[in-house]
């Protein structure tokens, strides 16, 4: 830096993360890199998911505060219809805070960004869902139908009016992650598109065990890599009847398996009927089943995990590599499936068997695809060593901030990309370069 000069100021980033909570948690991991870096941070959430994040490391929180808006608590609350669900957007400002007017919109924030002259970015799932969403597709080839701008909008319209009125795209994803998808996406969307790296929980994270956990407990008493975590994600409960056809598989799969157990959908409140007659005395020694919140990533870092059943969420998938779990994959809607997909191409991973007309599974795919992936040695393997090669893009710090870094200089260039030939949509898709 030429002598006389100085750093540029901090930046005001307003973060607005989708409702769920494999949402919130890799953005609240943004929010303290930021202010790691002495931006100033908003977190905008809802009064009942700000209550159950995590407290901020001491070294991000002076610059970090929550705002809750007027939402409904999250996707995953009672009675919430998707219409009412917020978009995404992140905001930068320079001046005065427009934290409160975001809080207090029930509409997109962008059109807030535009009003207030700041740039906006929108906040995306990974590039293997974008690049196969049919949706996307479509919209390229005739957008018109859906730019309805009426207050009772589908997921879709706010999704293509966000990104319509927002300066770029920021995704989840690096090129080291996904290089057969992510140079798509840009001229895809026909918007800049910024990889923000895979924002995965500090490593340390994992060492986090309360010793008074129950199924840390549990698993502290089983031989090293010798149990299945299984954890299908809090937004979107399996029917009973699946949630029996996977109890019945774990169980005939003969291996240990530690299961986080969401209440499935049309259960009582008295929990009768959740698991098959007689499934706990049969699998007493065998299996552990938690109906309540578990440390999810303090689980994966145990010595005794050797595999993860999962349903693909990205979070999930970035928390699992992080401590190299090869998977046994069982997407249930959204972005889970072109997710599994893209880790069978990465040979981490083995799918559920399902049925090819309905897509269901039974309690047969469960036993097969846990066996291979615990007990075929050869398989077994082949999964593991690439899950580590998986663990080593995760877990590089430098290259995870570079991409943070990137973001904050394209938020600061925000103005020149809007008055410079770059808005030529035929040139948008360059804007995407690997570190």
């Amino acid at each position: 830096m030429a002598a006389g000069s100085s750093s540029p100021p901090p930046l005001r980033i307003v973060i607005f993360p989708w409702l769920a909570f494999g949402h919130l948690l890799p953005y609240l991991e943004l929010a303290e890199l930021l202010a790691s870096r002495d931006h100033r941070v908003s977190f905008i959430s809802t009064p009942g998911n700000i209550a159950r994040l995590p407290p901020l490391r001491p070294a991000a929180a002076p610059r970090v505060e929550s705002s809750t808006s007027s939402c409904r608590h999250s996707t995953a609350s009672p009675h919430t219809s998707p219409s009412s669900w917020a978009p995404l957007a992140p905001t930068s400002d320079r001046g005065p805070t427009v934290s409160s007017s975001i809080a207090s919109s029930t509409g997109p924030p962008p059109p807030l960004a535009v009003e207030h002259k700041v740039p906006s970015a929108m906040l995306l799932p990974s590039a293997a869902y974008l690049a196969t969403s049919q949706n996307l597709h479509e919209s390229k080839r005739s957008p018109q139908h859906l730019s309805n701008h009426g207050g009772d909008m589908s997921i879709a319209q706010r999704f293509f009016l966000t990104l319509e009125r927002c300066t770029f795209a920021v995704i989840r994803s690096c090129i080291e992650w996904e290089p057969e998808f992510l140079p798509q996406v840009a001229s895809l969307l026909r918007k800049p598109v910024l990889p923000l790296g895979l924002l995965p929980p500090s490593p340390d994270d994992g060492g986090r065990v309360n010793g008074e956990d129950a199924a840390v407990r549990w698993l502290d008493a089983q031989p090293p890599s010798s149990v299945v975590y299984v954890a299908l994600g809090s937004e979107v409960p399996l029917r009973v009847e699946q949630v029996h056809e996977l109890a019945l598989g774990l169980e005939l799969a003969g291996t240990r398996f530690l299961w986080a157990l969401r209440k499935p959908s049309g259960v009582s409140d008295d929990d009768a009927g959740i698991l098959p007659p007689g499934f706990y005395e049969r699998t007493q020694g065998q299996g552990f089943v938690s109906m309540g919140w578990v440390p999810q990533v303090s689980l994966l870092a145990h010595g005794a995990v050797g595999g993860f059943l999962t349903h693909c969420g990205q979070r999930s998938l970035t928390e699992g590599f992080l401590f190299w779990r090869p998977l046994i994959m069982l997407p249930i809607r959204g972005d889970q499936g072109p997710n599994a997909r893209l880790m069978e191409g990465k040979k981490v991973g083995l799918q559920v068997k399902r049925d090819e007309n309905d897509g269901s599974f039974d309690c047969h795919g469960i036993v097969s695809a846990v066996r291979a992936v615990m007990l075929e040695e050869e398989t077994r393997g082949v999964l593991v060593a690439n899950a580590l090669k998986a663990q080593g893009i995760i877990a590089d710090k430098e290259l995870q901030y570079r991409y943070i870094d990137q973001l904050t200089q394209q938020f600061r260039c925000a103005p020149l990309m809007a008055s410079s030939a770059l808005n030529n949509m035929e040139d948008l898709g360059d804007l995407l370069t690997p570190v």
